[in-house]
């Protein structure tokens, strides 16, 4: 198979070329030039901007794609224009979007009023009920801030004729390369050899579907190559998803760190420890028609995943400032 895939040199992308290119598919990555990205040479580059792809339609003409993936597609006017060149080119469009398109994202960032709707959220929960979910945010490094929105590029290339959708809901993804460093406030605490972690006790019991990027990008390739998966919506991640207290736990197992999670009510946690969100409002996603329709199965299991993100994580730690230890011993030191 052919596939076109857009703008996957970031963190995504590379395993799921690598995938494609393991599994015998001719891969072609279109994508500006700017990210020097580790994948195999018998890939090929076309460089230019996402956002003028008008301009190379006689050049996707020539590649012939089969499937295009779009792995960053963040606005409503990105979906239309690659809906509009890629009609009469290709036979189906994959899109990346997020679970960020459910209306408990909203609930949990403190919007709306409406009761939390119950978790695992299949793909027909809800949506969010209010659109552009970070316009407006002041100090947001993120140059779509403005017009992303994840529901409304659904809608585009689910409604799109002529060419096949499919859509896959991505979780919080974690793994080698993440720049969000996703465990790494809990890790250094366990390098550091503290003896316990203090969680707000809501956050403690809320539940936030996550997934390793390898087996992320094993889901999207395996919905890209399945005709099956031809206008079908998709939530992607782990099979199941523990409690956040469960999974620092898990990852306490893998490190070899003997402390623990302690949870803590709101009004007594630290502020530097305090993560904004309205713990009623789960996360949580129900991934099983991926894998009853399509036979996905993650390549990756947990523990290995973990061990080869702290890898990472410790070779390339971030930037963040020291925790206040001192602090954390004085609550710590209250409730003992």
């Amino acid at each position: 198979m052919r596939i076109l895939a857009i703008g996957a040199t970031g963190f995504i992308g590379p395993p799921l070329v690598r995938r494609l290119v393991k599994h015998g598919h001719d891969v072609v990555v279109f994508h500006r030039g700017e990210t020097d990205a580790d994948l195999p040479d018998i890939v090929q580059h076309f460089h230019g901007d996402r956002n003028d792809l008008s301009e190379h339609r006689d050049a996707f003409e020539g590649i012939a794609p089969d499937v295009v993936i779009d792995v960053v597609p963040y606005t409503e006017a990105q979906a239309e224009q690659v809906v509009e060149v890629f009609e009469g080119i290709a036979d189906r469009l994959v899109a990346v979007s997020s679970s960020d398109v459910y209306r408990n994202y909203d609930g949990w960032r403190g919007l709306g009023d409406h009761d939390p709707d119950p978790v695992p959220l299949d793909e027909e929960a809800p949506l969010r009920e209010d659109l552009y979910p970070y316009r407006g945010y002041e100090g947001l490094d993120f140059e779509y801030a403005e017009d992303y929105d994840k529901i409304l590029v659904e809608r585009v290339l689910m409604n799109a004729d002529g060419l096949a959708g499919t859509v896959l809901r991505l979780p919080a993804v974690y793994g080698p390369g993440n720049t969000q460093h996703r465990l790494a406030p809990h890790l250094r605490r366990m390098d550091d050899d503290r003896p316990a972690i203090l969680m707000d006790e809501g956050q403690a019991a809320w539940r936030w579907t996550h997934g390793y990027v390898e087996n992320v990008a094993a889901a999207i390739a395996t919905a890209a190559t399945d005709q099956q998966a031809s206008d079908r919506l998709y939530n992607v991640g782990e099979a199941e998803t523990p409690t956040e207290a469960e999974r620092v736990r898990h990852l306490a197992r893998v490190v070899g760190w003997g402390g623990d999670v302690v949870p803590v009510p709101s009004s007594e946690l630290l502020k530097h420890l305090q993560a904004p969100g309205d713990w009623r409002y789960e996360l949580e996603t129900d991934t099983r028609r991926l894998r009853d329709e399509l036979g996905y199965e993650a390549p990756v299991a947990m523990d290995e995943a973990l061990r080869r993100t702290v890898e990472w994580e410790r070779a390339h730690q971030s930037d963040a400032p020291a925790p206040d230890y001192e602090a954390e011993d004085a609550v710590l030191n209250s409730r003992s």
